[in-house]
């Protein structure tokens, strides 16, 4: 009877000492538990508090110009990235380098950036760092050619994309959207006349005084409406030394490129050997 008496209570004992060792056991995992939560909260507030705290370093071109200093461009991803990322990648692998501001026109542009000098070159894909020498061109962002988001107007100081015109052709305008390849301008005034039909992508913030001196340089003729390469060509052209583009450690990756529209092979098909 005594033995039968202790055996109840050696079991009690253990089912006590099990019972304190599942509390304590259900007690560790919840506090492990509320720590993993609490962690998993802080590591979201800190997020968001890096967040509202971040301010948005954009892109910063430095354009050196032989003899003259330095032009100083922000420019502006938010309103057009393809472009910025095109620009960046031409500028930082060198290809502006040597190359010239080949028409200036006062009170409105100066325009640069081209390999031929004349305003009738193009980037190629090895120049943004690709094997192919093909030709390439960029979709135009820009209101009139479907994309809305870039609402940045042509006030005096904003880099914008130079690009073909064949709105005098009937059938052809829209081929001229998709034209922009490597060649930029700058304007020297406010042209709204430019707004939402060609792609803005930045402005100066220091140097303008020598976009202006680059503006009023003297031309060889000074006809903006003449098909001749010498309207509006400087007699000296100004001559890029360097573009380089500080991008703060972003990756704007390689511009989205197309294959060009070929005028030439367009005449070609309409008039034939008579072309």
């Amino acid at each position: 009877m005594k033995k039968e008496k202790q055996e109840k209570v050696s079991k009690k004992q253990a089912n006590g000492s099990k019972s304190k060792v599942v509390k304590n056991v259900t007690l560790i995992v919840t506090v492990l538990a509320i720590l993993v939560v609490l962690g998993l909260i802080a590591l979201v507030l800190n997020t968001v508090i890096e967040k509202a705290n971040f301010i948005e370093q954009n892109p910063i071109a430095t354009i050196e110009i032989e003899g003259k200093g330095n032009i100083t461009v922000e420019l502006y991803p938010r309103y057009a990235p393809n472009t910025v990322a095109n620009f960046i990648a031409l500028a930082n692998n060198g290809f502006y380098d040597g190359l010239t501001f080949h028409r200036t026109i006062p009170d409105f542009m100066i325009q640069g950036g081209d390999p031929n000098g004349d305003g009738t070159g193009n980037a190629t894909l090895k120049d943004i760092g690709e094997e192919s020498t093909d030709n390439y061109s960029i979709k135009g962002e820009f209101i009139i050619n479907g994309f809305s988001k870039n609402t940045l107007k042509h006030t005096r100081g904003v880099i914008s994309m130079a690009r073909s015109d064949y709105s005098s052709i009937a059938g052809l305008a829209s081929k001229g959207y998709n034209s922009a390849s490597c060649q930029f301008f700058i304007t020297t005034a406010d042209t709204s006349s430019l707004d939402g039909q060609y792609a803005a992508f930045g402005k100066v913030t220091e140097g303008m005084e020598i976009v202006d001196e680059i503006s009023n340089v003297e031309v060889e003729t000074r006809d903006s409406s003449s098909e001749d390469l010498t309207a509006d060509k400087p007699v000296n052209p100004p001559v890029i030394k360097s573009i380089r583009v500080e991008t703060y450690g972003v990756d704007y990756g390689k511009p989205e490129t197309q294959e060009p529209f070929d005028y030439s092979a367009y005449l070609q098909s309409q008039y034939g050997s008579a072309y």
